[in-house]
């Protein structure tokens, strides 16, 4: 036969071929995006370094294996809480490492780097299986399935961070797992639940979340049974859920073999509670962690969710509500649509029950993450009931050919803005902020790099600078050990104390330098971070760059200092100086910081943790011959009080103790003139003692101010203690409502400042209302303070007051108005209020009040008249909010401990 036949001979059989291959892409294509995700991973995987939380979390892994086989290093070597953290995924990677035999951790991190992004691609792959379940269509399991792993900011995280595109993988696996169980509904398909959710709630407690639903949902089946074999079968298989559950969470959790009920109930306190603080750029405010805005993570993943992927799940979400209002039955029986409810519920539920009890949000919306599972599968049920809503009846209809044809162009649009980005998609940002305005994104938002650009500029150094050897000196020295061996020796660290390096890597973002410009245009705005600069050396400093530095010198010393120090420092607007003249060559390096005050207040148990992150603004000093000078530009939202302070740099620590540490104030009257202020005529109450000011900032928000001049280092060092009673008990977390206390441990240097002799501390409140404050240090002094009533509601209460006539006259005139006791007494002293004020109320039904109140029959209110009112026009008004429930008496007046009652009256409320 001839070597090339006929092409009229090989037509024939590609046309037998084809509908094998149409089938073989249609059954398998998921299987296939996912190869060519992994493949596209495989050779991008180098480009993202290493991260501030992966040496923790190997070292958490680390200690659970030494804890298991026996040997040294276990528990005890981890700070609080690691030992709490799940090790489902972080164990395999360890032993993924071990049994390859790898030391050198450019291996070990490539490995992690590979493993991590390997298992979100399994998830997405699930997701596919569980979206084709649902909605019976391939193409819609496709566009599941590239939702999943296209959104941009999720993309980036799934190769550095080992923790939350796991979970979210995790979550999608457990939903598929749901489904199946509940069509099969066989006792094999819920044990493998159970294990899925045993895994899910070990990696994060959050997860436990699913297994109550699990747990609703096999209730309601038990009570739709028709029969009582088919019932003892529900509880069959739902026992054999829980139960396997609880032994997988046992296994994976080695520090719960000690006591199981601590962990759980410690693990369930850390979602409230978490030793870690953050503060971080919310709308252009600076929020803590601990106290987020309520709208935190819905803002935050509104702007970093491509706009296709937030109008699709909006429509998946509402035909799911429409499909559930036509076919209202069909809810609370075991079907599809029972399933497809439950996305929005596992959507819409984990954020606002985060914010109801309190829980720590930071890092943008990475920890709810695993919201994006139902979420995509929410779009692919968008993008369905568009596809089955259009037709071909009128010519300008697009038809489901012209839905997906949309739906592949957001796609591919997302996909660019992903290849745009890299290696930094995890700073994604949509169109609904603002992208072009320049400084607009890093003045509204808080940009966490994770560390990333610094690798980034080590790559760049690397290829601008081939056969050389350089100087960095940097403060996160792993990216030395992400360095391939070859190249190792060409990039050698310097430490923070190690005098001049070729470059320096280490506050680039914060420091105001002439030689860095930021230009926040998206995207170049990641591009310009990453580039590594020379030192700010006169011997290698370019001609512009000595020249804009020797301006700022001009411009500064115009000026008289604001501060005379070792370094003077001079303000010019926003712009801060530090200056020495004659500075010698042989001086140690110095680092200057400024911190805004006051800083934030920390959890509870914050002292236990040596992770702390705070919104220092830093930089590092620039020689200019014998001059040496450091530049911060302070940002916008930094007003008021701020700390400005110069430190050595150690060796081991980047920022080593204060040489000293001054108090200035942008805008006054400034805190050390308001503190002087409140000390006329104030004694302190002991010699040992601090004054305690209570004071509301230009927010209107709670600060107690601690100050105490002729202070010494003891005095200052000793920790106090503050005890926070609120108004409303729901408005702390679920595990301090039986106290109905906040007990918190404050540091005064952590809060304050000591100079000049004097110690200085302000500690923000919570903004919920509070009732009384207790605070001291500890066998020393205490003092009680109540917040000031608002004098808007002190002003309308009086305007109301000229109409009416007391119910009650007797040392205070007493009135009854919209639910509120008011006291006034026209001519008021201060010692008319001195003494203390009680309060019984006694309700109609004595089952109104609380269990330990019922047995005395009435609730006891004592205050102190500052808490409700104070002194207004010449006279001293208060106003006390009454409980709800119908009131029979109140019985008022006023006491003190040595004398008793000095005056009592006696109302009976008027109730309709």
């Amino acid at each position: 036969p001839p070597m090339f036949p006929p092409p009229l001979a090989i037509f024939p059989q590609l046309a037998r071929r084809r509908p094998a291959a149409r089938n073989f892409l249609t059954r398998h294509g998921g299987l296939l995006i996912c190869a060519l995700f992994l493949l596209t991973g495989l050779t991008t995987a180098g480009d993202y370094g290493i991260v501030g939380d992966e040496l923790p979390q190997r070292s958490i892994a680390t200690a659970n294996l030494n804890y298991i086989l026996g040997r040294d290093g276990g528990f005890d070597a981890l700070p609080y809480p690691h030992a709490y953290y799940g090790i489902a995924f972080e164990l395999p990677l360890l032993l993924a490492e071990q049994a390859l035999g790898l030391t050198d951790y450019h291996y070990i991190h490539r490995l992690r780097v590979i493993l991590t992004h390997l298992f979100f691609i399994i998830g997405g792959y699930f997701c596919y299986r569980l979206a084709y379940r649902l909605f019976n269509n391939r193409l819609i399991a496709l566009f599941a399935l590239l939702l999943f792993l296209l959104h941009p900011r999720i993309y980036g995280h799934s190769f550095f961070n080992s923790k939350d595109p796991v979970f979210l993988a995790m979550f999608s696996i457990a939903l598929y797992l749901l489904e199946r169980a509940f069509r099969r509904d066989t006792a094999a398909a819920f044990a493998l639940l159970g294990l899925a959710l045993g895994l899910l709630t070990n990696l994060r407690i959050m997860g436990g979340l699913l297994f109550f639903a699990v747990i609703a949902m096999r209730g309601l089946d038990w009570f739709q049974a028709k029969s009582e074999p088919e019932r003892k079968g529900i509880l069959r298989t739902g026992g054999l859920f829980v139960l396997t559950a609880a032994v997988a969470l046992y296994a994976l959790s080695p520090y719960a073999w000690r006591d199981p009920i601590d962990y759980l109930a410690t693990s369930l306190e850390l979602t409230g509670s978490h030793p870690t603080l953050f503060t971080q750029l919310f709308q252009g405010e600076w929020v803590a962690s601990d106290q987020p805005r309520p709208h935190y993570t819905p803002v935050w993943f509104a702007i970093t969710t491509p706009l296709p992927l937030l109008l699709l799940g909006g429509l998946g979400a509402a035909a799911v509500a429409a499909q559930a209002g036509r076919r209202r039955p069909a809810l609370f029986r075991n079907g599809n649509l029972r399933f497809q409810l439950l996305l929005p519920a596992c959507f819409l539920l984990p954020p606002l029950a985060a914010v109801l009890l309190g829980s720590i949000q930071y890092g943008a919306w990475r920890h709810f993450f695993f919201l994006y599972a139902p979420f995509c599968l929410l779009a692919a049920g968008g993008l369905h009931w568009i596809a089955a809503s259009l037709t071909r009846r009128r010519p300008w209809r697009l038809g489901p050919a012209g839905a997906y044809g949309l739906a592949g162009l957001g796609v591919g649009l997302i996909l660019l803005q992903i290849i745009q980005l890299h290696p930094l998609q995890h700073l994604y940002f949509n169109a609904l902020v603002d992208r072009a305005t320049p400084e607009y994104l890093r003045t509204q938002y808080h940009l966490r790099f994770w560390e990333l650009a610094r690798w980034a500029a080590f790559r760049r150094l690397l290829k601008d600078y081939p056969g050389e050897t350089l100087t960095v000196r940097t403060q996160h020295w792993g990216d030395f050990a992400l360095l391939p061996p070859a190249d190792r020796g060409r990039l050698q660290p310097v430490s923070a104390a190690g005098g001049n390096a070729d470059y320096d890597l280490l506050h680039p973002l914060s420091a105001a330098r002439p030689d860095l410009r930021f230009n926040s245009a998206y995207p170049r705005l990641y591009r310009n971070t990453i580039l590594p600069l020379r030192p700010l050396d006169s011997a290698r400093m370019t001609p512009a760059a000595r020249a804009a530095y020797r301006e700022i010198y001009r411009q500064a010393v115009a000026h008289e200092p604001i501060i005379r120090a070792d370094y003077h420092v001079y303000r010019h607007g926003q712009r801060l100086t530090f200056v020495k003249e004659n500075c010698p060559p042989d001086s140690p390096d110095a680092w200057f910081g400024v911190q805004p005050f006051p800083a934030l207040p920390a959890p509870p148990k914050a002292a236990a943790t040596r992770y702390y992150l705070s919104r220092d603004l830093s930089n590092h000093r620039v020689r200019l011959d014998n001059l040496c000078l450091a530049v911060i530009q302070l940002p916008d939202y930094v007003r008021g009080d701020i700390i400005l302070s110069q430190r050595n740099l150690g060796p081991f620590h980047p920022k080593g103790p204060a040489l000293w540490a001054e108090l200035y104030s942008l805008s006054p009257p400034g805190l050390q003139e308001r503190v002087s202020r409140r000390r006329q005529g104030q004694a302190p109450a002991s010699p040992s003692a601090f004054e305690v000011f209570l004071e509301q900032d230009s927010a209107g928000r709670h600060r107690l101010i601690y100050a105490k001049a002729n202070c010494a280092p003891a005095d200052y060092a000793a920790p106090a203690f503050l005890h926070i009673h609120p108004e409303n008990r729901a408005n702390l977390p679920f595990y301090q409502w039986a106290s109905g206390v906040a007990n918190r441990d404050i540091s005064l240097p952590r809060y304050g400042v000591r100079s000049g002799g004097e110690c200085l501390a302000v500690y923000p409140l919570p903004d919920y209302p509070i009732a009384a404050l207790l605070t001291g240090q500890t066998g020393i002094w205490e003092k009680s303070l109540y917040p000031p009533a608002d004098p808007d509601t002190l002003r309308a209460a009086y305007a109301a007051l000229s109409a009416i006539q007391p119910n009650v006259r007797a040392d205070f005139a007493l009135y009854l108005r919209d639910n509120r006791l008011v006291y006034l007494r026209e001519t008021c002293a201060p010692a008319d209020t001195a003494a203390n004020f009680f309060l019984h109320i006694t309700p109609m039904d004595t089952a109104d009040l609380p269990p330990e109140r019922q047995d005395a029959g009435f609730a006891n209110q004592d205050f102190a008249f500052a808490r409700y009112g104070g002194p207004f026009d010449g006279q001293c008004l208060a106003t006390v909010p009454l409980p709800e429930y119908p009131i029979k008496t109140l019985r008022t007046g006023q006491y003190t401990p040595n004398q008793g009652e000095l005056w009592s009256a006696e109302l009976t409320p008027q109730r309709n």
